[in-house]
């Protein structure tokens, strides 16, 4: 059994040695990668990625993060693809064949199929020289020296290079097609992430009470209000204008301070100048102010109009910590 110091150890090892093959990628990029690019973002079809072994489970994840960055792909096993599934390839799509040799026999006999029908071949592939390569129109040199694995066996290192090199070819169409985060929105509805990037200010803040008093407002009204709207805080207002806010920590030092309160009104205690944010900022905006501002509540204004309050518990329930 090893030790605990050797298993760390063969785990730096492992790191270092994956991450000096993938910085060695930046020497393989050739003008058939940016003309890959080029030709994949002109392109009226979509990228069709294949493989087989991990290198499909690879171009499954490269499918998927192409999807989500605004690049139509879709995943064809190699396997499946000569048992029936060519018919996934459409007259305009783009074929993207991953093989760290090159030369496995699904990706011969596939890579024919494509030719004759007339669609672009981009080989990804640690072998440059092998059939896929002299057959494509298009190579991605992902060449690594050896596998991390000490047998120099399992795909290691080589499947990490072929994502890579996947990664970067996404985010290049990315920026050519302009790709912006309303657009990476459309894509992530679901979870804390599509919330980040849609979910406003406004979505939460009509889900709330409205607490207000007036400047001259007694103290045992404002209590009232405060307990009544349970957000832990009032905004004050003056025509109709934000002058300032009470929250429920304001309360508690005003009694500490005044042994009579029956004379006290709004403006005694309020605090001038509140934090406040506009009804169409992101609701990520309210969080990391409040964060900022270590405060649990901000108020809410439509320009210059008081609309309402967002309490951090708000944001917990929507997902954002």
């Amino acid at each position: 059994m090893k030790n605990k110091n050797t298993i760390i150890e063969t785990a730096k090892q492992t790191i270092i040695a994956e991450s000096n093959a993938i910085a060695k990628l930046v020497n393989f990029l050739t003008k058939d990668f940016e003309d890959a690019v080029k030709f994949i973002h002109n392109s009226n079809g979509r990228l069709i990625v294949t493989g087989i072994g991990k290198s499909a489970k690879i171009a499954d994840k490269i499918v998927a993060t192409l999807n989500s960055t605004g690049t139509p792909a879709i995943f064809m096993h190699a396997a499946d693809a000569i048992h029936g599934d060519l018919g996934t390839i459409q007259k305009n799509d783009v074929v993207m064949c991953i093989s760290k040799s090159g030369n496995t026999p699904e990706i011969k006999v596939l890579v024919p199929f494509i030719k004759n029908y007339g669609n672009k071949i981009v080989a990804l592939t640690g072998n440059p020289t092998s059939f896929l390569g002299t057959n494509a129109d298009f190579v991605l040199n992902c060449y690594v020296e050896k596998e991390v694995c000490p047998n120099n066996l399992a795909p290691t290192t080589s499947t990490t290079a072929q994502l890579v090199i996947g990664d970067a070819l996404a985010i290049c169409l990315l920026e050519l097609n302009d790709f912006s985060s309303k657009d990476f929105a459309k894509y992530h509805p679901g979870g804390a992430l599509g919330k980040k990037l849609y979910l406003r200010v406004n979505d939460l803040v009509g889900k709330n009470e409205l607490p207000q008093v007036a400047p001259n407002t007694p103290i045992k009204d404002v209590i009232i209000e405060i307990s009544k709207k349970r957000l832990g805080t009032t905004a004050v207002l003056d025509n109709n204008k934000i002058v300032g806010v009470i929250t429920d920590g304001d309360l508690r030092r005003m009694l500490k301070d005044n042994s009579d309160i029956s004379k006290l009104t709004a403006v005694d205690i309020m605090s001038k100048n509140p934090k406040t944010i506009q009804a169409d900022a992101m609701a990520i905006e309210a969080l990391e102010t409040m964060e900022n501002n270590n405060i649990t509540q901000i108020l809410v204004e439509d320009n210059t109009t008081y609309i309402g309050v967002v309490h951090l518990h708000d944001l917990l329930k929507e997902g954002l910590f």
